[in-house]
């Protein structure tokens, strides 16, 4: 995958310099400009990877992880503005310096001398928003909903951007091998966009016909969604992954939400379970039977599949047990095969505390719950190295999955890397729940 992304950015840069660019580096302003051609085209094609990367394909779920190709993109983004941002600079000081005008000026003759130039500076300052509204603080800013929206502009972006380099570009104008593979790009990212995200839902939803069965009570603000379908056993899921989910009801139709299954697949019904911590997730608790539901997915590696070692420790953080509970369920009943540590601020919080004891004791294993508020009830530092040693004294022979907070997990890791257990037998899932 690095090395299709890394070759085709050389390609980029090769078909740039066949145009005999180098030749006419004699000066600053050429210099300049071709350095704008060039971030030019290296934030367009880092777009299109982006989308690409996001697309939701099965292929590079399954080979990369969500969770990494989610940290691919966020830093790809900020490359993307970075590039584009330095190619509008670049370009326009470079012109303004050869024709000896301001960059003001430069700027306004490019608006009304260069077709689809307008677009192309929308396009760019919709790349900008969508940069500034990744950062961590404003994203904690937005809603899920929001956020959702705002994402949905870099397709805008891109389109315009598109219609400034056809129309601009010299590797449109004067080179039909370049423009041939141009459009090869944008062709093969917009089919997997509508491959992975509109017609695999749609084929999804027409031969499982899932709809709400019930909706139960778990804990304080948790519920319980069983969704029935069509053969559901042909469905290619295993616990532990995730699907996004659309209900199809008033006032959630139009939103997209990722959950894990809290219930290993059986052929029978689909469960998810969900705390309430925004609008959406409080709608839940009034859905109908009969709601239709559309899923995205499977999605996530997040699997018994990456067990190296016969038994694991298992560390969930309160609604992060559920891709957990599921993945217990699916792992062989061997003595002493688990140990699963459960971090909650209170009793309160605990979800499945009878179907985690048996399900746990029936594989020989032992449920550690660690329940209270940090300093007071408990430790301030519950989950440092000594307690994950006493509540597993072969820590560094098991494999550790690991859901729940971002905080919860980074102190988890800090842990398990202070106690040397090699890098390939931790798991974490961040996108089990929705935060």
């Amino acid at each position: 995958m690095i090395l299709a992304v890394g070759g085709n950015a050389a390609l980029i840069v090769v078909l740039w310099a066949r145009h005999g660019q180098f030749p006419h580096l004699t000066d600053p302003a050429a210099v300049l400009i071709a350095v704008g051609q060039l971030t030019a085209l290296l934030g367009t094609y880092s777009a299109l990877v982006q989308v690409v990367l996001m697309s939701r394909s099965p292929w590079l779920d399954g080979l990369f992880g969500i969770d990494r190709i989610a940290g691919w993109h966020r830093w790809l983004g900020f490359a993307t503005v970075d590039l584009i941002v330095a190619h509008v600079v670049f370009t326009t000081a470079g012109y303004a310096l050869a024709d000896g005008r301001s960059l003001t000026a430069q700027t306004w003759t490019f608006l009304t001398t260069y077709p689809y130039m307008l677009m192309a500076y929308v396009g760019a300052a919709l790349f900008i928003l969508i940069a500034v509204l990744s950062v961590r603080a404003a994203r904690r800013r937005l809603s899920h909903e929001s956020w959702h929206f705002v994402h949905l502009l870099v397709y805008l972006a891109i389109v315009l951007s598109f219609a400034h380099q056809l129309s601009a570009g010299t590797d449109f104008v004067h080179d039909p091998v370049a423009l041939a593979y141009w459009v090869s790009l944008y062709a093969v990212a917009a089919i997997l966009l509508i491959a992975f995200r509109v017609v695999a839902p749609a084929m999804m939803d027409r031969r499982h016909q899932l709809r709400v069965q019930s909706v139960v009570e778990e804990a304080q603000d948790v519920i319980s969604i069983y969704i029935h379908g069509r053969d559901l056993g042909e469905l290619p899921v295993r616990a532990g992954q995730f699907f996004k989910f659309r209900f199809l009801t008033r006032g959630l139709w139009w939103q997209v939400h990722p959950f894990s299954l809290s219930a290993a697949p059986n052929g029978e019904y689909l469960r998810i379970t969900v705390k309430e911590v925004g609008d959406f997730t409080r709608s839940l608790h009034r859905l109908s039977p009969g709601t239709r539901v559309v899923l995205n997915g499977p999605y996530g590696i997040f699997t018994a599949v990456r067990r190296r070692r016969p038994r694991s420790l298992l560390i969930a953080g309160g609604i992060g047990v559920t891709p957990l509970r599921a993945l217990i369920e699916e792992m062989p009943q061997r003595k002493n095969s688990i140990t699963l540590l459960y971090r909650a601020r209170s009793w309160d919080e605990v979800v499945f505390k009878t179907e985690l004891d048996q399900l746990v004791a029936a594989r020989g294993g032992v449920v550690h719950y660690v329940v209270g508020r940090r300093g007071r009830e408990v430790s301030s530092h519950p989950l440092a190295p000594r307690f994950l040693l006493a509540a597993a004294p072969d820590l560094r022979d098991r494999d550790v999955f690991i859901c729940g907070p971002r905080e919860m997990v980074e102190a988890v890791m800090s842990s398990l890397r202070a106690l040397r257990v090699p890098a390939g037998q931790v798991h974490v899932e961040r996108f089990a729940f929705l935060s």
